[in-house]
């Protein structure tokens, strides 16, 4: 199954992944249903969660909704850290995730828009770093497992903190490949994706992230904080929930007073 998984990610166009995968993926739940594991997004619950990435993660997948440790632990994030479910804020999710976006549209309605360059998903298309958006639009900006792909990341941030509003917040996720480098590495020399697979740990990545991945945030005006949510909660939660234990939430923070 794990081979099968990540062949399947590595050949098959991300787009297709996107509008067939979920018949695919509760096909396979009809196998590992039992009562060990919970999905919060969705609320079912498996034996264990399928395995996923290209280098194939055990109790990774929930098969109803496709979360992934990640979305899992920013919806714990969004319910006990947020009010995103109880406000109304006006919101751009950018790349949005299949396991979001009906539960998103279904509390936000007209307030909740999702944008990508290509995702077959997304309302609307755009390049991140130059945005179709007046300043100051957004309360709330998700954009996870993005910057890694586009050219340059850190116009990208400016951007997404240029359309967020003052007080405004977002969650802007990033893979982390362990040992973290120092510093965030990146070479626009190194186009083949068999060299970008070696060097920046996926073959359509176009850096590494390092240690310094918030004070990039940081440089794009953003108050930004690691949020180790996984360590801080009962560990029946995260076994229950199958979190990730080595990656925080990279939570953000346009300063109430900022002009931009």
């Amino acid at each position: 199954m794990k081979l099968l998984i990540s062949l399947a990610l590595r050949y098959i166009p991300r787009k297709y992944l996107q509008l067939f995968s979920h018949w695919a993926a509760r096909f396979l739940g009809l196998f590992y249903r039992g009562n060990r594991v919970t999905c919060n997004v969705c609320g079912h619950r498996y034996r264990k969660f399928l395995p996923y990435g290209r280098k194939a993660r055990a109790n990774a997948l929930c098969p109803h909704c496709l979360s992934l440790e990640r979305h899992r632990m920013m919806w714990l994030f969004l319910q006990e850290r947020t009010d995103f479910f109880t406000a109304r804020p006006k919101i751009l999710h950018i790349a949005p995730e299949l396991c979001f976006i009906k539960r998103f549209a279904a509390v936000h309605g007209g307030n909740y828009l999702t944008a990508d360059l290509e995702s077959p998903l997304a309302r609307v298309k755009l390049d991140v770093m130059a945005m179709p958006f007046a300043d100051n639009t957004f309360a709330v900006v998700f954009c996870n497992h993005v910057l890694e792909h586009v050219a340059d990341d850190l116009q990208a941030m400016r951007e997404i903190f240029r359309v967020m509003q003052p007080g405004g917040w977002g969650i802007l996720q990033v893979p982390l490949f362990y040992p973290l480098p120092e510093t965030t590495y990146e070479d626009s020399r190194i186009t083949s994706p068999e060299a970008r697979e070696k060097a920046f740990g996926q073959n359509d990545h176009v850096r590494l992230y390092g240690k310094d991945y918030l004070t990039r945030l940081q440089k794009a005006g953003f108050v930004a904080a690691e949020v180790w949510l996984s360590k801080e909660l009962p560990q029946e939660v995260v076994t229950r929930h199958a979190l990730p234990l080595n990656e925080p939430i990279f939570w953000v923070k346009k300063p109430a007073n900022s002009t931009a």
